[in-house]
């Protein structure tokens, strides 16, 4: 995708897809809490936050992909240890880049692709909290981790019965077809 041109303005989801972005939201998080066997409380432990564009920073803003996770370090005022420092994870949806991708793949619908976006992003979240993956790994064993976090995300997904998702997976179908050769 190309770089983001500072002169266009960026376009961002209007009123009606942010509605969207809060029931694909909703969904995700109720099939990651399925899947991982989480309660709510749980759930709500994994310390995160869903933003779109209208609530990111300009260092959250990136071009090249649908989201990304950034890692914040939240620590006690005052605290001696550096143990009792906590992450805190924003998934930063890229609205520029699901805009544009859906107005070039037609067959995909918004929901469903930003279920698929939000629960592979809620996957990496626990992963990093389970201490399964550290948040900095290099380069060569990012791809490694994105291969098996796709793969965990059409285990959540495909079991679901969710309209429009068909086309999602054939969209991600080169990452399917790699985490099954590994």
């Amino acid at each position: 995708m190309d770089a983001l041109n500072e002169f266009e303005p960026m376009m961002t989801f209007d009123s009606e897809q942010m509605a969207v972005v809060s029931q694909a939201v909703a969904m995700a998080e109720d099939l990651v809490s399925d899947y991982y066997k989480f309660s709510a409380s749980e759930l709500r432990q994994l310390n995160y936050d869903v933003k779109t564009a209208a609530d990111l920073g300009a260092r959250e803003i990136v071009a090249d992909h649908f989201a990304q996770i950034v890692r914040y370090r939240a620590e006690k005022q005052n605290a001696v240890l550096i143990t009792s420092a906590q992450d805190f994870y924003k998934i930063c949806v890229q609205d520029h880049s699901i805009l544009a991708c859906l107005k070039k793949h037609s067959a995909m619908a918004l929901y469903p692709f930003l279920v698929y976006v939000i629960c592979h992003e809620l996957v990496h979240v626990v992963r990093f909290n389970r201490f399964q993956q550290r948040f900095d790994v290099p380069e060569d064993q990012k791809q490694t981790e994105e291969t098996r976090v796709h793969r965990i995300t059409h285990e959540i997904l495909a079991p679901r019965k969710i309209k429009g998702m068909a086309p999602v997976f054939a969209f991600y179908g080169n990452w399917l077809t790699a985490a099954e050769k590994s």
